[in-house]
């Protein structure tokens, strides 16, 4: 079991391939969730939407119908929290 460094600051740091694990990359959020025993739970942190964020960021742009293909990748990047170029 890997273990880890404690800093003066009271801060950790997480190895690479614990980073690939959890699926985190630079700038991520980990959730931590407190459990018995003085364990902890770390995950990484999914950001959530709502239809009507995915719904606002694309309507009234285009005048012609979407193809499906457009709509899936919109849907992947929205759901996904990547913004728009």
């Amino acid at each position: 079991m890997p273990s880890l460094t404690v800093t003066m600051k009271g801060q950790i740091t997480l190895r690479r391939d614990l980073l690939t694990h959890l699926g985190v990359s630079p700038g991520e959020k980990i959730e931590v969730e407190k459990l018995p025993g003085g364990e902890l739970r770390m995950r990484a942190a999914r950001p959530t939407g709502t239809i009507d964020d995915f719904i606002g960021r694309h309507a009234g742009k285009t005048k012609e119908p979407l193809t499906i293909e457009e709509m899936n990748e919109i849907a992947a990047s929205g759901w996904a929290g990547e913004s728009e170029a």
